[in-house]
């Protein structure tokens, strides 16, 4: 007898568990080791602290805790915990970042992130670290 509560159990991959190619889920996961490739996916994940991935990230929603490095494309919307620390091309149309999280990287963040961008539109220019104006912090 099948026990449908409406709830469902995310899928866990542990932290002793290391892959290289593709890995696809419906759903939830739960990820806690290490990738060389590219996790696809409608559903959200979740990578904890201890995770370390190299390589793609299409899902709907994700929650980083952990090391990524690569492409990170969600539908829905990416959240950077403060344990992060990510080195990524990023398109989503929202984005959560915590106080104490790393990104390195481009960010294409708004409702229009997953559309192509139209032919001759102008890429935008990164400000290098000697220009930029410090911002002052409110107490």
């Amino acid at each position: 007898m099948s026990n449908n509560t409406g709830s469902h159990t995310p899928t866990v991959i542990g932290s002793d568990c290391a892959f290289k190619g593709e890995l696809t889920f419906q759903g939830e996961m739960k990820f806690e080791g290490r990738l060389e490739g590219k996790i696809t996916s409608k559903g959200n994940i979740s990578i904890g602290a201890a995770a370390e991935i190299n390589g793609d990230l299409s899902v709907g929603k994700a929650t980083i805790d952990g090391t990524l490095q690569g492409n990170i494309l969600a539908t829905d919307r990416v959240e950077l915990t403060s344990t992060s620390q990510v080195t990524a091309d990023l398109r989503a149309p929202k984005l959560v970042v915590e106080e104490g999280a790393t990104f390195i990287g481009n960010l294409h963040v708004s409702p229009d992130a997953l559309k192509k961008p139209e032919k001759g539109a102008k890429k935008a220019e990164f400000v290098s670290e000697e220009s930029a104006t410090p911002v002052p912090n409110k107490k």
